[in-house]
């Protein structure tokens, strides 16, 4: 008799840690977000490197403006002549940006992870503890 009144409880219990597998399911799914980016941002300034042979060097910056995001001020102004030394440059900078971002976002994801088990083992242990007291 003992072990039906107990299959309810194990049966919160389980639920609660799956809650921490399925909050480890979504976070598996921002993770990559700062990699995606950065090659996109790489992407983009492969093209900018392109259109400075183009002879209208700041029509195909300002084209390529949403690609480059943030990078595009770092290329604004540049001359076929010194755009790829900027380009360089910013390649670094903006990965140094990316790699900022993503341990941000890796300790925010911890973090969660870490608060929402703590919470689904409290509620277990609440839980279990209601159920054997009656």
């Amino acid at each position: 008799m003992a072990a039906q009144r107990n299959l309810p409880a194990l049966g919160f219990l389980v639920m609660a840690f799956a809650i921490v597998g399925l909050v480890g399911v979504f976070a598996s799914f921002a993770a990559p977000l700062p990699l995606q980016r950065s090659l996109a941002r790489e992407a983009a300034l492969d093209a900018a490197g392109a259109a400075a042979q183009t002879p209208n060097l700041a029509t195909a910056l300002a084209r390529l403006a949403p690609q480059l995001g943030d990078s595009a001020e770092a290329l604004s102004g540049a001359d076929g002549a010194n755009l790829p030394a900027r380009i360089q440059a910013e390649r670094i900078a903006m990965r140094a940006r990316f790699v900022a971002e993503a341990d941000a976002l890796a300790f925010r994801l911890r973090l969660v992870i870490t608060l929402i088990t703590l919470s689904a083992a409290g509620f277990g242990v609440m839980l279990t503890g209601a159920i054997s007291r009656r």
